[in-house]
């Protein structure tokens, strides 16, 4: 993504998208991208203007928040039906590496975090500090692929 961005600022090129919700889920990122000079075409919104983007942008990130709630709400029920949500098979100590493995993996190529990359790329390169960065992104509602809040030090890793 931060590739894609410092292209697209290089050489004022036009993103085409298919959906803007697919560009990303969280509208202060969409409001950096134009503010950074990042032209974007959606194809559900042809005609969109700042006013229209800036709308939908919301509304995507409206529905992110609202799956996680419907997920969660899921989830405390099936636990209070006494269901258990985990799997024992996955508590052995190589059942316990393999998913760090994996979790590492899917965190490297998960869409939020790419998202979150480019908009710290962006913002660092602005002169924002690792905890401004950290503060910015907790604002704009990113979470770590673990659902956590960003520290200083998780953006230094997430810069790498």
């Amino acid at each position: 993504m931060a590739e894609a961005i410092a292209e697209a600022k290089r050489t004022g090129s036009l993103w085409v998208i298919a959906k803007l919700d697919r560009l990303a889920r969280n509208a202060g990122f969409i409001f950096t991208l134009k503010e950074a000079g990042v032209n974007f075409a959606a194809c559900d919104i042809p005609e969109a203007n700042t006013l229209t983007v800036g709308i939908f942008a919301v509304l995507a990130q409206h529905e992110a928040e609202l799956i996680s709630s419907r997920t969660k709400a899921a989830l405390a029920a099936k636990k209070a039906r006494g269901e258990k949500l985990a799997t024992p098979a996955n508590l052995t100590t190589t059942a316990r590496e393999k998913g760090r493995e994996a979790h590492s993996r899917n965190a490297a190529n998960n869409q939020h975090t790419k998202t979150a990359k480019g908009y710290a790329k962006l913002l660092r390169e602005s002169g924002a500090t690792l905890r401004q960065i950290a503060d910015t992104l907790h604002t704009e509602g990113f979470k770590t692929p673990r659902g956590g809040q960003f520290a200083a030090v998780q953006v230094a890793r997430l810069l790498r």
